[in-house]
């Protein structure tokens, strides 16, 4: 006799069905504690999902329970205990949390900006993440000066103008994918203009419009950067550049931001062991951290609460896969996915036995497919394990390689990897803003996301043959070079790192 779990994830699955979501003709996977003829386990899982989970009431707890979750902080500390203690609940068969040391921590403080001269009005701002505070955490008084887009040659065109000054950036308004990759693209570059030219402080503008704010890191590194940095909204910025064309403007900024030494961080995690192969281990991913001027709903909240979900709809389903299946919070994603670089060289010597890496990080948006990272042979192997849910069209996937999540130090260990492939909306609008909240989450779409990656995980974990073989360190490095990865590793400070093998666990 089925279980009440089991007549719900069938009725889920019915429902799926007769809307053609579902591929017809896909073989029964074996199971562990439900027949084969009874339901596809798959299909079972994408069915649980679509019932009636605690996902979005977790996701509810994380974002206002706890709120921003800064890597470092207290708040941080509790999303923890609290991802440990869901985990647990959820019915895995073991949880722990791996504990990891930053260098450098960097803490917001309450930014202020005022334009004194031609007009006084208050100027709204947010301090870039790991950059100095104003002079002895007070208030600084200087002339503005427009740096344009922020090249070295405009740069250059300010000559003296700039030295002891602030220097307003201009950016385009971000609206597509294209735009977030260009705007971190622009920073290497940007800062050593801007050190060479001398300037006091740097105000960037918000590609955002609506005078919202966010979180901008100008560096993936935990080194902190000697000139102090704000986004400044939007129009904002657009009103101070044009009150620059016509005489002097001068302004007051004041970004108390504080900067410590060592702090412990920690990541969560949890597993499934394997039936069969437990030594082998598929390995699923989010992070826990977030900025804290929203509360990390978009990025990353939805898809850590949806990764316990999973472990949840396994234990309901009495589900046990080949491999062992694991699920890993991440925290430091945000400080340049420093405990995936931790989490990559702790396990470094057992690097050869994860034999497939998922990370999810972009929000609530519809997973349309995935990034392959420079792994076209992961094509059809990953088309293969999404065939039970075919009709749910999660097959455009592109092979570009993407560094900026945490399936990154995998990538760079030669582990297959792949990350989701979302929609953008409503992730991109509320990119690290105070917009991202409980409010802008596609909460239908989400649940439809966790069916197709808790069938995901069952495939990769379950299927006789492997996602794909482990890269050595040559072809690591022939893929970096192909992906134009080594170039942009350089602009955001991580190569040496790589070669000095600080990051990453090669063969």
């Amino acid at each position: 006799m089925l279980r009440p779990r089991v007549w719900k994830a069938l009725f889920a699955l019915i429902l799926l069905g007769a809307f053609g979501l579902l591929a017809p003709d896909a073989s029964l996977p074996q199971t562990t504690g439900l027949p084969d003829e009874e339901m596809r386990a798959a299909q079972l899982l994408a069915g649980h999902e679509l019932g009636a989970t605690p996902l979005l009431n977790d996701l509810g707890e994380l974002c206002d329970g706890i709120g921003g979750r800064l890597t470092g902080s207290k708040a941080c500390d509790r999303a923890v205990d609290w991802a440990a203690a869901r985990f647990r609940a959820a019915g895995v068969d073991a949880v722990w949390t791996e504990p990891y040391t930053i260098s450098k921590s960097w803490v917001g403080g309450e930014d202020r900006a005022e334009c004194l001269t031609p007009a006084q009005f208050p100027v709204r701002v947010a301090s870039a993440p790991g950059t100095a505070p104003t002079p002895g955490g007070r208030p600084l008084e200087a002339p503005l000066v427009n740096a344009g887009d922020g090249s070295a040659e405009a740069f250059e065109r300010l000559g003296e103008r700039a030295r002891g000054a602030i220097a307003l950036v201009l950016s385009p308004e971000m609206k597509t994918e294209a735009d977030l990759f260009a705007e971190y693209e622009r920073d290497g570059t940007l800062l050593a203009a801007a050190q060479r030219a001398g300037v006091a402080a740097l105000l960037l503008q918000s590609t955002h419009a609506r005078l919202l704010l966010y979180r901008h890191p100008l560096s993936m590194g935990a080194d902190i950067i000697p000139v102090p940095a704000a986004i400044v909204a939007r129009e904002h910025a657009a009103r101070l550049a044009r009150l620059a064309e016509h005489g002097e403007v001068r302004v007051r900024l004041n970004l108390p931001s504080r900067v410590d030494g060592p702090v412990e961080a920690r990541n969560v995690v949890a597993e499934i062991r394997g039936r069969e192969k437990p030594q082998e281990i598929v390995l699923f991913g989010a992070h826990l951290d977030s900025w804290d001027l929203g509360t990390g709903a978009e990025d990353d909240g939805v898809n850590a609460v949806m990764l316990i979900d999973i472990a949840r709809a396994f234990h309901a389903l009495n589900l046990r896969p080949r491999r062992t299946l694991r699920f890993v919070l991440f925290t430091g994603e945000e400080q340049g996915m420093l405990g995936s670089a931790a989490y990559v060289i702790r396990h470094a010597a057992e690097m050869g036995r994860h034999v497939a890496m998922v990370a999810f990080d972009t929000g609530s948006g519809r997973l349309q497919g995935f990034y392959l990272n420079g792994r076209e042979d992961l094509r059809k192997p990953l088309d293969a394990a999404l065939a039970p849910v075919a009709g749910l069209n999660v097959s455009d996937h592109t092979v570009e390689a993407i560094d900026g999540t945490d399936n990154f130090d995998f990538l760079l260990s030669g582990v297959p990897n792949l990350v989701g492939r979302q929609e953008w909306a409503p992730y991109l609008p509320n990119y690290h803003a105070e917009s991202d909240v409980y409010d802008v989450v596609n909460g239908h779409q989400a649940r439809l996301n966790a069916g197709i990656a808790a069938a995901l995980a069952w495939e990769l974990a379950d299927r006789p043959e492997a996602l794909g073989p482990r890269q050595t360190r040559a072809e690591v490095e022939k893929l970096l070079h192909d992906n134009k990865l080594d170039e942009q590793m350089k602009g955001l400070g991580q190569w040496q790192d790589w070669v000095d093998g600080k990051r990453g666990a090669s063969k």
